[in-house]
């Protein structure tokens, strides 16, 4: 297995809110860990939320004696939001602090995902296919038929998103799961990097790059290009299936 990872400022923020971890060792029960969150709020609460949520998400699976994957993902999505909750109440420069997560674990040749607000898991193979769901205003407009997919790239509230961690005092996230055919990538990002770039054009770098780590340093560079008008992250997955 092969993976990379860069988060970038970006053009405009003078602060990066986004964080990220990645481990090909076992964590706990899972054997692996990948996780990306894109923090909000002001006075650095942002970055706070992100690191704090990603760092304790981490801890919380490495003390479970869970051995059932979704069961370990969404328990520790669960206790992370609580304890994110409690953080936000020791300062009020943390008031209102909250941050998206996706998170995924690779077993064999099965992916599963705990997703919760609009940062985003792709698979990458002939085509690409966005596996997890946003939590937002505006894909909620989309499944009840208010808003054509299209439109909803460049709708007025296309960041207000209705899932968090940190946003209420309790929060499930969704679960996918995904088969993974030989030759596939898998892609996890902020939405500082869909913002920039549609779905075609990353999948092209991707495929066109020569390694993980060249593609990773291709998607920073060509979002910041399309504007960079927020944090830029990406998490590149190559799990070598079938070699």
């Amino acid at each position: 297995m092969k993976v990379q990872a860069r988060t970038d400022v970006g053009r405009t923020r003078s602060d990066n809110q986004d964080f990220y971890f990645f481990t090909q060792e076992p964590v706990g029960s899972l054997d692996n860990l990948f996780l990306v969150a894109d923090g909000m709020g002001g006075h650095r609460a942002g970055d706070m939320a992100s690191r704090f949520t990603v760092e304790t998400f981490v801890q919380l699976v490495r003390s479970y004696e869970y051995t059932d994957t979704v069961t370990i993902l969404t328990e520790a999505v669960t206790q992370v939001n609580s304890l994110l909750l409690k953080k936000a109440g020791e300062s009020d420069d943390y008031e209102g602090m909250g941050t998206t997560l996706v998170a995924a674990t690779i077993q064999g040749n099965t992916l599963k995902v705990a997703n919760v607000g609009d940062s985003r898991l792709y698979l990458i193979g002939d085509d690409i296919c966005q596996v997890t769901r946003d939590h937002s205003l505006v894909e909620e407009m989309v499944l009840r038929g208010q808003l054509e997919k299209e439109e909803a790239k460049t709708h007025v509230n296309k960041n207000i998103i209705t899932r968090a961690i940190g946003a209420s005092e309790s929060v499930t996230p969704e679960i996918f799961s995904a088969d993974l055919d030989p030759g596939i990538k898998i892609l996890m990002c902020s939405d500082g990097l869909t913002n920039m770039l549609d779905d075609s054009k990353i999948a092209r770098l991707i495929k066109r790059s020569g390694s993980v780590d060249e593609a990773v340093d291709e998607l920073i560079i060509e979002a910041n290009e399309a504007g960079g008008k927020d944090n830029i992250t990406a998490l590149l997955i190559d799990p070598e299936i079938g070699r």
